[in-house]
């Protein structure tokens, strides 16, 4: 027997779930068909969804009629839960659309239609409420080709009046069939049947599904219509949604798409242990399932939503729609974050869409919703589950970043015995299309399989902008070089060099802030037209002229989510009651108030150094950072950007000749110096401590269009942010201060003592004024047979460290030590070693903030010494 999978999907109180309890009994799975005013609809089987009257969660039914088995999938139709609703598509063979005629085509409704298209799906439209006042064939058919595809088309059977006009419209979709048409006079079953599924025409019916009327007329149609799918004998599954029964076995939903499978079976490394076949609240325990059917799997705990097993292993069905608010997760105090977060992760897993975060500096969770209702949901999930009642913070907006020109990215990640480079291209996109991954390296340039690796890296991660912190999009990333070590280059080398390069290039670009938007329509009492409109353009809505319909004025168009906000109580109240305003997700525009939102945000790109845009550079023996504004002179590979193309061939290749020294194939083995060389490895490694003059990207954008662009900060506040106390450690690597602070440098430039000298000196004066415990730390390790050498002056230690090991380890081990006995700072520019001494608990100060407090010292002291 035919098998086919369908969904049925409408706007929130279009009579969807009267249809699916319709359908069932019509084909006689129910022997009465519930109803949701009466809370005893038979998909409709959670308690939170009887109190409410909607459809929260996906549910399934199964039945047969007219010679053929179905698979009925329910979907919600309220907007906060259209997520839900957009990961059954993925399994689906057919849609049926339900449709109000009183209602018509609401912005929820244009959602799902593009949502139908993006996954090629065939759909029947249904046209539900017939039976209501003013409910018109002929102006809901108008609005329907006007609004949504101008082939859809009213079904009439063979021995109806209105069949040769059918059969006239359905033949002008095709023009196989519209030749055929002509030529015979008539239109063959099977080609109607080709149609619909290749999407060119979409059958309308008409009824009442509360009244039972058209029901029946529509699933013996609907079933002589729809075509099973053909399917490969491989075993094939596509996961749509991870839920648990009511004894806490995880449920992994999926559809066959090819072959079969039973219980005992592996999957992977994961074994099938149950088989389950649900219809509403029941089901049947089944030995194996086969291609087409829809089922519950036990025993498989690391399984997602969208993704592909078996001989789809490897792909996945991410979302279309996006989570427009975020918000902060208020727990009781009894309930531990960190216990409360492994809680809140499990149900991520069946509504993946909450996107947890947690802030470990705040000690706070963030979830992403669609609305106010999923909320109130969660809260309820959460309470019936864990017994915990949590509350959420006010919602923010979720905002997204792209860019507005192509630059080119670069990474280079080449610690002691490693190394990987990278050169992206990065391209603004169609708004809405999200992000998109290519490769133009030629295999002879880099192998293949560094290439997948390297494209997985840029999948695998949610890169943020440089303006707020929110995520890219709308941007095509293609690699157009690389370069690895045939020894030294591990899979991690080529993560760390693609994250770089992406932000790298986010850094130069002319950054973009975007804003979620709603698609809305307003429907208001022609006297009250003229309020509407006016609010609408306070709010930065843009819409269309309004239309007239059924004795109200009705304004369609696309307004931003942030402006929003209680507008529904405001219209209640100057409509009295008759104006209506629904809302869907729509997509990402350029931000109406980008300034604004941007200063609120505070966002420093340069201080983010989880997501750092500077390169990791390697010279004799050496480890350096190199900032993300001077990587392009440190490069191995050719550049392919504008500077490259502005220089000449002989200057392009004097540049790239100039670095042979340190490219790939040349020894980097350890090299063991005298004092004498000591000057010149440190003055090789100044580029990794040298004070940024390019301007942050937040700054690029608050001054683009003037000539002089300010930096990130000209001065530091006179309050010491965090002042020493006399118990508390400050351990300042020496090498890396000198040649941060422009004095020092330039003194190091001359002679590198004297600035070794001067720095003593300044610390000095510093640490007895401050009272702290001091530990000033120089390398050494280069020195052959050198051993460490601690030397006290006054209450200051200076340490030279031993051979083979840098400051920054002796600085790692340290700091790990003494924040058992107390608050520890570490000073240095070096972004690894702040991520290192992160780790340790110390806190960390960069050389331009120890500049800063040393300087003001240095005035507190010459005032003391004016005054005696």
């Amino acid at each position: 027997m035919e098998h086919i999978v369908f969904g049925i999907l409408a706007q929130v109180d279009a009579g969807k779930t009267t249809l699916s309890e319709g359908l069932l009994f019509s084909a006689g799975a129910l022997k009465k068909a519930g109803r949701v005013d009466k809370k005893d609809a038979f998909l409709d089987n959670y308690e939170l969804e009887r109190e409410r009257g909607i459809t929260i969660f996906s549910k399934q039914a199964e039945f047969s009629a007219y010679g053929k088995s179905f698979t009925l999938l329910d979907t919600p139709g309220h907007v906060d839960f259209s997520v839900e609703m957009e990961r059954v598509l993925s399994v689906l063979d057919v849609a049926i659309l339900v449709i109000s005629a009183s209602a018509g085509v609401q912005s929820q409704v244009s959602v799902i239609w593009k949502l139908l298209k993006h996954y090629s799906i065939p759909t029947y439209i249904f046209v539900n409420k017939m039976d209501q006042p003013g409910a018109s064939k002929e102006n809901i058919l108008k609005e329907l080709k006007e609004k949504l595809d101008s082939n859809i088309i009213g079904y009439a059977q063979s021995a109806s009046t209105e069949y040769n006009t059918f059969l006239e419209e359905v033949s002008l979709c095709d023009e196989t069939v519209l030749e055929s048409y002509m030529a015979e006079g008539e239109i063959k079953l099977s080609e109607i049947q080709e149609l619909i599924q290749n999407r060119k025409f979409f059958p309308v019916f008409f009824g009442s599904a509360l009244k039972n009327e058209g029901v029946e007329e529509f699933l013996e149609n609907f079933a002589k219509l729809t075509v099973c799918p053909v399917y490969k004998t491989e075993f094939a599954a596509r996961v749509f949604k991870i839920a648990r029964d009511t004894a806490g076995n995880r449920l992994t939903y999926m559809k066959l798409m090819g072959g079969s499978l039973s219980v005992r079976e592996m999957i992977g490394d994961e074994k099938v242990t149950g088989i389950r076949m649900y219809s509403g609240e029941k089901f049947e325990n089944r030995d194996t399932v086969k291609a087409g059917e829809v089922c519950a799997i036990t025993g498989l705990k690391n399984t997602k939503a969208g993704e592909g097993l078996g001989s789809l292993a490897g792909t996945r069905m991410g979302s279309v729609l996006r989570q427009v608010m975020s918000y902060r997760v208020e727990l009781p105090e009894n309930e531990p974050v960190h216990v409360f977060l492994p809680k809140i992760k499990e149900i991520s897993e069946e509504i993946p869409e909450l996107s947890v975060k947690y802030s470990e500096d705040k000690k706070e969770i963030n979830i992403s919703l669609m609305g106010e209702v999923q909320t109130e949901v969660l809260k309820h999930l959460i309470k019936e589950r864990y017994n915990i009642d949590i509350n959420f913070g006010e919602g923010h907006i979720l905002y997204k970043e792209t860019i507005a020109d192509t630059v080119y990215g670069e990474g280079h990640f080449e610690p002691l015995r490693h190394y990987a480079e990278v050169e992206l291209r990065l391209e603004p996109a169609e708004r809405g299309s999200g992000l998109s991954f290519a490769t133009e390296v030629s295999e002879d340039e880099l192998a293949i399989n560094y290439q997948k690796l390297i494209l997985s890296h840029l999948e695998e991660k949610e890169y943020k902008g440089v303006l707020t912190g929110s995520p890219i999009t709308d941007m095509k990333i293609t690699l157009v070089a690389g370069r690895a070590h045939l020894k030294h280059t591990e899979g991690g080398d080529f993560r760390q060099a693609t994250y770089r390069a992406v932000r790298q290039g986010l850094m130069q670009a002319r950054p973009v802030l975007l804003e979620p938007v709603y698609d809305f329509k307003l429907e208001v009492p022609e006297e009250a037209i003229g309020r509407a409109m006016t609010d609408m353009g306070k709010m930065n809505g843009n819409f269309a002229s309004p239309e007239n319909k059924s004795g109200k004025a009705v304004l369609t168009g696309k307004i931003p989510v942030s402006e929003v906000k209680d507008y529904a109580l405001e219209l209640r109240a100057y409509t009295k009651g008759e104006g209506l305003l629904s809302l869907s997700p729509s997509d990402y525009e350029v931000c109406h108030n980008a300034e604004e939102v941007i200063e609120r945000f505070q966002y420093y790109p340069e201080a983010d150094i989880e997501n750092t845009a500077d390169s990791v550079f390697c010279s004799h023996g050496a480890g350096f950072v190199v900032p993300w504004n001077e990587v392009i002179n440190y490069m191995h590979l050719p550049y392919f950007g504008k500077a490259a193309e502005e220089e000449s061939e002989e200057e392009a290749f004097l540049r790239y000749a100039n670095r042979a020294e340190s490219q790939v194939g040349s020894d980097r083995g350890e090299v063991f110096l005298g004092t004498d060389e000591i000057d010149s490895i440190l003055n090789s490694a100044v580029s990794s401590n040298k004070k940024r003059e390019a301007e942050t990207a937040r700054n690029r954008w608050k001054n683009r269009g003037k000539s002089e662009p300010e930096t990130v900060a000209n001065t530091v506040n006179s309050k010491i942010r965090s002042s020493i106390g006399k118990n508390d450690y400050l351990l300042v690597d020496g090498y890396n201060i000198v040649f941060a602070w422009e004095e020092l440098k330039e003194l190091a430039e001359i002679n590198i003592d004297s600035a070794r000298d001067k720095l003593i000196e300044k610390l000095a004066n510093y640490q007895g004024y401050k009272g702290c415990k001091l530990i000033l730390v120089f390398d050494a390790y280069k020195v052959r047979g050198g051993k460490e050498n601690i030397i006290k002056q006054g209450n200051m230690w200076i340490v030279y460290t031993k051979e083979a090991e840098t400051a920054d380890q002796y600085i790692a081990k340290t700091s790990l030590e003494l924040t058992k006995e107390g608050l520890v700072r570490v000073a240095t520019s070096d972004a690894l070693v702040q991520m290192i001494i992160f780790g340790s608990g110390a806190a960390r100060i960069s050389a331009r903030e120890l500049e800063a407090e040393v300087k003001y010292v240095e005035g507190l002291i010459s005032e003391k010494l004016d005054k005696m």
